[in-house]
């Protein structure tokens, strides 16, 4: 990849064509047209209207008349449709906390949303019944602010991290609404700092970051003491433990459903890539996918095995495929500032158009800001998009989306007064809630323009 391969920072009504990023002739730019782009029979233009995207009525028309000779619609035809409706109208508020926000997820089926606030303070909304509080859960041995959440699998359990070494584990399938930790419910505490006995145990251990596997059998948490944790909830006890990085682990996440593939970030400026199925005789990283030039504050996977996105301090998201990575690499070999830091200060203008020496990412995206504190950023759906954008929140008070092959920023969204740390993406509708600092959650939903008018995208599919 070329350093000078970015995303646009002009106004989301600004198009950049896939020309713009020719070198990217990669598998992903395959899987992802597969993904969302329609039947060619459905989607054939005119000549001399070559340019001109296929609109969601003609594309109607067609199936109708049964051009593809199915009759219906594909994945990938329903993917292109509702992927023209991007969530960037509104927004609706639906809380209105008195503490910062920092995280807020949907449940992966989308019928419950969950959002973290500050003040020891969770709270589980019923997307399928109105945005109904299912759940509001008063937090235990906090420290400073709710640093992630995760649900189970199977809906019925939600583990908080703060900054501290306990994990905290809640039944949410009970009946009961309020939820205050040890008084109306037991919120049962993993310490994960019990017969923490190691070289590297002497360190602080504050989670950062906390995951279910697909299963609902393991937790794995990325802590401050350089680490990664993997706890065994049948078991109830660490199962793994090992030294990850130089610096403060910040995001952990698995690559795909089989669980044994993990992927790290950290303040070294590193992502990891580590088999679990090896880690048991050797505590060493499978690979290391070099090119930011500061701390990583998230990771978010495909779930294909083999990419994914990170967040980074030096303002940019990076999307890296592993079978780049560098499988000898110990340390990062740039030299960071030392004098910037991220949670008061500006990005220095000097630094914003380095490139990494050693960058073997495929693409850098620009145009948010990531500061103060640890931005999300994440693929698209699937289901509705085909995973054909990245999107982010921002210190600037703003959510990002940026088309994933040509780097443009589509969208813009503005409302929050204070920065947004995590934001959601509806699995399967046009819906893309924002957490912010200011303590509102806000719903944006798809463009009501006039070039849309007339189609509802939540009926004709």
């Amino acid at each position: 990849m070329e350093c000078g391969a970015t995303g646009s920072t002009e106004p989301s009504s600004t198009q950049v064509s896939d020309e713009a990023w020719d070198h990217l002739h990669h598998d992903i730019a395959q899987l992802t047209r597969l993904q969302s782009e329609p039947h060619k029979l459905l989607s054939r233009r005119l000549p001399g209207l070559s340019t001109l995207p296929i609109s969601p009525v003609e594309m109607l028309a067609r199936r109708e008349a049964n051009f593809s000779g199915r009759g219906r619609f594909s994945p990938a035809d329903s993917c292109h449709v509702l992927s023209r409706y991007l969530p960037e109208n509104g927004p609706s508020v639906i809380d209105k906390m008195d503490s910062s926000g920092y995280v807020s997820q949907f449940s992966p089926d989308g019928s419950l949303f969950v959002a973290g606030f500050q003040e020891s303070h969770i709270r589980i909304y019923n997307v399928d019944r109105g945005w109904k509080v299912q759940k509001d859960i008063r937090a235990r041995s906090l420290r400073w602010t709710i640093t992630d959440v995760s649900l189970s699998p199977n809906k019925s359990f939600l583990v908080y991290a703060s900054l501290s070494p306990i994990i905290h584990i809640v039944n949410i399938a009970s009946s009961t609404t309020e939820s205050v930790a040890n008084v109306t419910e037991i919120h049962d505490g993993l310490d994960l700092s019990a017969g923490n006995d190691n070289d590297y145990g002497h360190q602080a251990c504050n989670i950062f970051s906390v995951k279910f596997s697909t299963d609902g059998r393991e937790l794995i948490a990325a802590s401050s003491d350089a680490s990664i944790y993997v706890y065994d909830l049948g078991a109830n006890r660490i199962s793994i433990r090992f030294p990850a990085h130089r610096s403060d682990v910040n995001t952990v996440c698995f690559a795909d459903e089989s669980g044994h593939i993990m992927y790290s970030g950290s303040d070294d400026g590193l992502c990891k890539v580590w088999d679990r199925r090896c880690l048991i005789k050797n505590e060493q990283a499978s690979g290391v996918l070099v090119g930011h030039l500061e701390g990583v504050t998230f990771i978010d996977s495909r779930g294909d095995g083999r990419h994914l996105i990170s967040n980074g301090k030096d303002q940019t998201i990076k999307l890296w495929d592993i079978r780049k990575m560098s499988s000898n690499l110990t340390q990062n070999p740039y030299e960071r500032s030392s004098q910037w830091d991220y949670r008061c200060m500006e990005y220095p203008d000097h630094l914003k158009n380095i490139c990494h020496p050693s960058d073997i990412s495929l693409a850098t995206f620009k145009g948010h800001a990531v500061l103060r504190t640890l931005i999300r950023c994440y693929f698209s759906p699937a289901n509705s998009t085909g995973q054909k954008y990245i999107y982010t929140g921002s210190a600037d008070n703003s959510v990002y989306i940026y088309d994933l092959l040509s780097g443009a920023e589509v969208a813009k969204l503005s409302y929050h007064d204070g920065p947004v740390r995590d934001c959601s993406w509806h699995p399967d509708f046009p819906t893309l809630v924002s957490s912010s600092w200011d303590g509102v959650i806000a719903k944006w939903d798809f463009s009501d323009s006039s070039q849309n008018q007339g189609t509802d995208s939540c009926v004709i599919l």
